[in-house]
């Protein structure tokens, strides 16, 4: 595991197990590693990607507000989900949406959560594929182009996990709640 968060606080970009599919991520504070996945999948800096926390003293560090209906999705959720909030802080500017807002997921367990404690900081967490393809369901499904592009690959490719993308829901600092993605 040493590894591999040497790689990250390096500025390297990973291919990793998360809570859900297989993921290209890294430090979620140096954009310059951001761009480097944005420059692999192929993808357009305007589609923001989202980024993960180990707990929510960990996401309070990295969002202005959590706003009540947030924490009550949270403690409620019981499949992964994702939670765009307004306004971020201290992450790179390129992994946050046009009007600053950002997606975070709370991982709960397994390996990624344990490199995200790890790194004592949040994970960029993007499917792992080139834009416009479909998410592999397993990791080999991943893309050759994935495979190499990467600075290092977890050694799990028996690795079971959801193999679903999180739900999306978008709360703002008023409260309002509209699910992107069920």
């Amino acid at each position: 595991m040493i590894d591999i968060i040497n790689c990250l606080k390096q500025g390297g970009i990973i291919l990793y197990p998360t809570d859900t599919i297989w993921g290209i991520g890294c430090d979620a504070t140096n954009p310059d590693a951001v761009a480097r996945i944005y420059a692999l999948k192929e993808r357009t800096e305007s589609k923001s990607m989202i980024c993960l926390v180990s707990d929510l003293d960990m996401l309070q560090k990295y969002v202005e507000e959590v706003p009540t209906q947030a924490l009550e999705l949270i403690d409620k959720a019981s499949r992964p989900t994702t939670i765009i909030y307004d306004s971020a802080l201290g992450l790179a500017k390129n992994l946050l949406a046009k009007d600053k807002s950002v997606g975070i997921r709370i991982v709960k367990n397994g390996f990624s959560h344990d490199l995200i404690k790890m790194l004592e900081g949040p994970l960029v967490s993007t499917s792992a594929n080139i834009s416009g393809m479909p998410s592999p369901q397993g990791f080999k499904e991943i893309q050759k182009e994935i495979l190499t592009g990467v600075d290092y690959v977890v050694n799990l490719p028996d690795y079971s996990q959801e193999s679903l993308p999180s739900t999306i829901i978008k709360v703002t600092n008023n409260g309002e709640i509209q699910v992107l993605r069920a």
